[in-house]
């Protein structure tokens, strides 16, 4: 692998986090009144998010949508078999409040999985997922594809408050 690759890669990860950081902190400022301030995180957030994008893709990261599932794919179920199980356990030893969030991502990571797999099956058919719709917990992250009737399995938070994603 060339240095610049090795580059890109550090870049990426440090890109990636500082975007989720800022988005974070401009819903901290938010909060606390200061709109602008929070304007001003949630923009560098996405000029992180821009700078990612061309490093996944000069790293050649992105590619067909059936092999981007497959990598998605294998991600997840990464993070749900080898990840976080561990993680979930050492919170619980140390009674860290982190060990909720991190089992609740712990089952999300499989539904995840589950709706990649289905997604698979539809692409190598040539045909995209059925229902349009695609519905996310603002909780724990669970997702559903088409409007969910009950409450999330994951967390519980009522089916009325998902969140609708757009494109």
């Amino acid at each position: 692998m060339s240095k610049t690759t090795e580059n890109l890669k550090v870049a990426f990860a440090g890109e990636s986090q500082a975007n989720r950081k800022y988005t974070a902190f401009a819903e901290k400022a938010e909060k606390e009144g200061f709109p602008v301030i929070s304007r001003l995180f949630r923009a560098t957030a996405e000029a992180e998010a821009i700078h990612a994008r061309y490093h996944l893709r000069d790293m050649e990261g992105i590619k067909s949508t059936l092999e981007n599932l497959e990598a998605a794919l294998s991600g997840e179920v990464h993070e749900y078999s080898d990840m976080y199980p561990p993680m979930v356990e050492q919170a619980k030893a140390e009674g860290h409040r982190a060990k909720k969030p991190l089992g609740w991502a712990l089952e999300a990571e499989k539904v995840h999985a589950e709706l990649f797999e289905q997604a698979i099956s539809k692409v190598k058919e040539g045909k995209d997922l059925d229902d349009s719709e695609v519905f996310l917990c603002p909780v724990c992250g669970h997702l559903e594809i088409g409007k969910p009737a009950n409450a999330c399995p994951i967390c519980g938070l009522p089916a009325d408050k998902y969140t609708l994603v757009s494109a």
